[in-house]
């Protein structure tokens, strides 16, 4: 990381920048010679009263007095990729909506509130893809009071880490009292490679339709009704795969929706007692294949950020991070 202008450690940052992404670095001990210093990348959330509020890629948040700073700049938006498609944040954001579809919905300015009997936060909380057409925390409420007449919590989905994210909007929704309840990657990777691989893919049975097995398998809720079979056959060509297990529950489960360019995976589970068999990739690659006949050349899935037998496998996949997203949930007093 390279301050220098002349030879000299310079600070090219004010608080006209917030919003912008910034590279600094700060001294953490003391001034003096054999200081400790740290550096932190991240996007500009505010500055005031003498501290700077920078939100990492990640979506954590690093405080840093004004005082402390001996460096900074502005940098570019978003590193290049240099491997695997491209894809804007707005892209894979609807893209990534479309695939959980919710029960009911409503649009409020360029913001869509959705709603489906608490079945998936991605499809029972606020998607922020625009102006909500009022002041920020006047949409909050509204959004507050949709979600208490469906005695529902409320949540926001809002995203970091890539060109186009919603740093801002997640620093104010800590500011007025919302807290982030749970995060995960977006990855995005080639699709023809994970169709190409070596995985024995004679089991894999795909269809249209979760049925009783495949849901058996899943058991993201308590009961599956009406509210979790909609959201599940929601998208614009959906797929489900299964491998035959006992006593009728899969030894494992995928689902895939096809979307234009754009395949997306999820809800690949393996029985316990089937794991470190390459089910997973099985299951995978059968999805692939099935998108790629459809015409899609790109994959994307998400992945919660603290689940790394799963990365494990999609780093293998060649999926690679593009940004994160997070749940953020309003904190009832």
């Amino acid at each position: 990381m390279e301050f220098t202008g002349g030879g000299r450690l310079e600070i090219r940052v004010t608080s006209a920048d917030v919003g912008k992404r910034v590279s600094v670095r700060c001294v953490t001990d003391s001034g003096e010679a054999g200081g400790i210093f740290t550096d932190a990348v991240g996007v500009l959330t505010s500055w005031d009263n003498g501290v700077l509020l920078i939100t990492r890629r990640s979506g954590d948040t690093v405080r840093i007095a004004e005082s402390s700073l001996v460096a900074g700049k502005v940098v570019p938006a978003a590193p290049a990729r240099r491997r695997g498609p491209s894809g804007t944040f707005p892209e894979l954001a609807r893209a990534t909506a479309r695939a959980w579809e919710p029960v009911e919905s409503e649009a409020l300015g360029g913001w869509t509130l959705r709603a489906s009997d608490g079945f998936t936060r991605r499809a029972n909380s606020v998607l922020p893809l625009g102006d909500p057409g009022l002041p920020v925390a006047g949409a909050l409420a509204y959004a507050r009071e949709w979600y208490a007449d469906r005695r529902l919590p409320a949540y926001v989905q809002a995203a970091t880490g890539a060109e186009g994210t919603q740093e801002l909007l997640c620093a104010e929704l800590e500011r007025l009292g919302w807290r982030r309840e749970v995060s995960a990657e977006v990855r995005i990777a080639a699709l023809a490679p994970i169709g190409d691989l070596d995985a024995d893919v004679s089991a894999v049975r795909l269809s249209r339709t979760a049925d009783e097995a495949w849901l058996r398998r899943y058991r993201r809720f308590e009961e599956p009704g009406p509210a979790v079979r909609a959201v599940l056959a929601s998208g614009p060509s959906v797929w489900f795969a299964s491998v035959a297990g006992t006593d009728g529950v899969p030894a494992a489960i995928g689902r895939c929706v096809v979307d234009g360019r754009w395949a997306g995976f999820m809800a690949v589970e393996v029985d316990p007692a089937h794991r470190r068999r390459g089910l997973a990739t099985s299951v995978m690659t059968a999805l692939a294949r099935r998108a790629l006949d459809e015409g899609a050349s790109a994959a994307w899935l998400q992945v919660e950020a603290d689940n790394d037998g799963a990365r494990t496998l999609y780093d293998g996949m060649g999926f690679a991070p593009h940004h994160h997203y997070h749940h953020y949930r309003w904190a009832e007093a």
